[in-house]
């Protein structure tokens, strides 16, 4: 199975901004006037990630919000959602940080979410010191691996957030164990509706938890079935992951086709690791790439950069 994390983070921050910020950062989400709403800066950000040239892309948020005060104020989030510890992150916080302030003269608060599952991987600041010269960031920063001890907590939780951690936390849990991961995302699905979320939010939560817990083809079916039948009890069909399933199976068969008319049957050798892949928009990018490719290696490198 191959997940997908980065992309689902985005679009729950997208949706649940307020939230995220309530469940993760309370002592900030208390400072805020919520009253007032809140303003998405992606544009603003993007043209501050472009100047910056600081690697690869990450999942970040810039917010605009206002404080109980009054006053004007912009919050840069970050989630680290990589496997392994990045030792980047914390001049990446103080540069982002500084370069906003600078380019737009607004305070700006960062902070980080770190999802990774390295336990010990927590950084909080950055500084830099010369001649008697100091500069640097503190962040706050949140270490999702630290609710694993309170399960029963987010579970219970009519926070919507929750569920999305809790999602994550268990998919990062179930990786190689399929079977889990199955009855996991039953649980997970059937919570939804036990605590009363509106069927807005059980629609939304249900297709970041389905982007986050992938299934092989095998377990995906009987999942199905659990769901079918799930919604049938409650007289509530607000979910489906079939829509999602059958957009995936169209792609696989638009790349089955072409591969066949460009390339013949050496061609059709790169469908067993294709149907291993489930991020749509990687599907996608293979679809497009079939319109010119000159090779198969060019094909393979869009999912295994590291390809020839």
């Amino acid at each position: 199975m191959s997940d997908d994390y980065d992309s689902p983070w985005k679009e729950a921050l997208d949706a649940y901004f307020e939230p995220f910020v309530a469940l993760l950062f309370p002592q900030v989400h208390r400072q805020i006037d919520w009253s007032r709403g809140y303003e998405s800066l992606d544009k603003e950000f993007q043209q501050v990630v472009r100047e910056a040239e600081v690697g690869r892309r990450y999942v970040d948020k810039l917010v605009k919000v206002w404080t109980k005060e009054g006053v004007e104020c912009w919050v840069l989030i970050h989630v680290e959602v990589q496997t392994a510890r990045d030792v980047e992150l914390p001049q990446r916080m103080y540069v982002y940080n500084y370069r906003i302030f600078d380019r737009y003269n607004r305070p700006v608060a960062s902070l980080a979410v770190l999802a990774d599952d390295d336990a010990n991987w927590r950084p909080t600041d950055f500084h830099n010191s010369l001649f008697g010269c100091e500069s640097g960031i503190r962040f706050p920063a949140v270490k999702l691996l630290d609710f694993m001890a309170h399960e029963a907590m987010l579970e219970a939780s009519t926070n919507p957030f929750a569920q999305m951690v809790l999602a994550h936390l268990k998919a990062r849990e179930t990786r190689g164990d399929a079977a889990s991961r199955h009855d996991w995302k039953v649980r997970l699905v059937r919570n939804l509706y036990e605590r009363g979320f509106s069927p807005k939010d059980v629609r939304e939560l249900f297709r970041l938890i389905d982007w986050l817990m992938i299934l092989p083809p095998a377990l995906a079916g009987l999942f199905r079935q659990e769901l079918n039948k799930m919604q049938e009890e409650r007289r509530m069909p607000y979910v489906t992951s079939i829509e999602r399933l059958a957009r995936r199976e169209g792609q696989r068969e638009g790349i089955e086709s072409l591969l066949r008319v460009r390339f013949g049957e050496e061609g059709l050798k790169l469908m067993p690791e294709i149907q291993e892949i489930h991020e749509e928009e990687t599907l996608r990018a293979i679809l497009k790439a079939l319109e010119t490719a000159a090779s198969l290696d060019e094909i393979r490198r869009i999912w295994s950069p590291g390809s020839p």
